[in-house]
């Protein structure tokens, strides 16, 4: 499978993935599958008013900045999704309600509305295949040199959800494999000003997220997946000091991981 480097492009309507810092040469990938709010033009804004398409729903605000910054600070590549998680949500298997969502957050998305199996299939194709094809390349190339990376996954989560004022700065994400999430929860707790949740605001296991699942348990692979609250990410200036706090937590944590497979 050829790899996409920073530069190219995918011939659809638009490119579905960035690559960033592509010749990163640490045994990690990072992850960001809501970096971006963009819809395509063709499906006309999702019914939707521009100011819905800038809200949460329609992305990680702030998450894809933070993967930016954080994969040269790991000397790791970081692919990043191009297309709004309103068109096909890339973190969701196809089968569920929420691969591509009638509504979001209480809002009704128009052009979600009883889609044909001809429709999901165009977006699977040309939107969620091409990313994950590009992060499933880039483990391959690891594994054909007996080398088995890390994933890094970065989300953000809304400060309120239902009324809930959450409380966490960060939350670290699994399911059954804690090898990145214990030591870097530990790393993050050495800073006392930091609330980290333990599989908040959001259970890594119920259900476990589409990357979390294909690229990383069917693999083998240890995988951090972070939640940053988007109020502390919303500017380029705190994205990118907390793609340093991150980057710090993790060193240790990819350290001793990348010392157990030299040994094993």
């Amino acid at each position: 499978m050829n790899l996409s480097s920073d530069m190219e492009r995918i011939t659809i309507p638009h490119n579905p993935f960035t690559v960033v810092n592509g010749t990163g040469q640490a045994d990690v990938v990072i992850i960001c599958d809501h970096a971006s709010a963009h819809v395509p033009q063709r499906f006309d804004g999702l019914g939707l008013p521009k100011q819905q398409l800038s809200r949460h729903i329609a992305w990680d605000i702030g998450a894809g900045d933070v993967a930016r910054h954080l994969a040269p600070l790991l000397d790791a590549p970081a692919v990043l999704c191009g297309t709004s998680r309103l068109v096909i949500d890339c973190n969701r298997p196809f089968a569920v309600d929420s691969s591509i969502p009638e509504y979001s957050d209480g809002v009704e998305i128009p052009a979600n509305a009883n889609l044909d199996q001809l429709e999901r299939t165009r977006r699977i194709d040309d939107y969620f295949h091409p990313y994950h094809n590009e992060i499933s390349g880039r483990i391959d190339a690891h594994q054909i040199q007996g080398r088995a990376p890390a994933l890094v996954s970065i989300h953000s989560f809304t400060p309120v959800m239902d009324g809930f004022q959450r409380p966490w700065h960060v939350g670290m994400l699994w399911d059954q494999d804690h090898r990145l999430a214990t030591p870097v929860v530990r790393e993050l707790r050495r800073d006392p000003e930091l609330v980290v949740g333990e599989n908040e605001p959001y259970d890594g296991s119920n259900p476990p997220g589409y990357a979390l699942q294909a690229h990383a348990a069917e693999n083998d692979l240890p995988i951090a997946v972070f939640e940053i609250r988007q109020d502390l990410i919303a500017t380029e200036p705190d994205a990118e000091r907390w793609a340093h706090i991150l980057a710090k937590a993790l060193r240790p944590a990819l350290a001793a991981y990348g010392e157990h497979e030299i040994s094993s």
